[in-house]
């Protein structure tokens, strides 16, 4: 069978669905790449760390502060509201309780939402105000102003809102 002249086809290439199916994959791909590479450039991923020995070295000197506090006897209930906390500090000997406290509030994935207030109080009590803390997991840190000692807790806010911190066993 032969085909004439007459029988073929004369429209562009454009105007025919094939060419723009082919293209339709690729396009799409570059499309995606563009905005994961656009989301790669805007957004700082805070948690990587460059210099691993150096954070090594950080975590075992961290575990030495808790280890003071455990020889000291130290015991924190800490008490978070909307929008304050209050520590009840104890210790084996009460001459060993500090004047002031930092406490560290550290949202475990999102770094703007961080807290560092220093504490002042008498006899192992401090109490402060914080931002307004949202629902989900939160990790209290609280050391001397010294930095000799270190306690580490966790909660889940708003159910967890009573903390307490007892590194000698119980």
């Amino acid at each position: 069978m032969s085909t004439t002249l007459t029988d073929r086809d004369t429209k562009p290439w454009y105007k025919h669905g094939w060419p723009w199916f082919l293209m339709l994959f690729p396009a799409i791909a570059v499309v995606a790449g563009t905005i994961t590479l656009v989301i790669a450039v805007r957004t700082f991923d805070g948690m990587v760390v460059d210099d691993y020995q150096k954070e090594g070295r950080a975590i075992v000197q961290t575990l030495g502060r808790a280890e003071h506090a455990r020889e000291l006897g130290l015991i924190a209930r800490l008490q978070v509201r909307s929008e304050s906390v209050r520590i009840d500090l104890s210790a084996a000997d009460r001459a060993s309780l500090p004047e002031g406290v930092v406490l560290t509030v550290v949202h475990p994935t999102r770094d703007g939402f961080d807290q560092v207030v220093r504490m002042t109080g008498g006899d192992g009590v401090f109490e402060a105000r914080l931002a307004p803390l949202s629902t989900g997991r939160w990790l209290f840190q609280l050391e001397d102003e010294s930095r000799s000692w270190r306690m580490n807790g966790a909660a889940y806010l708003p159910t967890e809102s009573d903390i307490r911190i007892d590194y000698s066993g119980s």
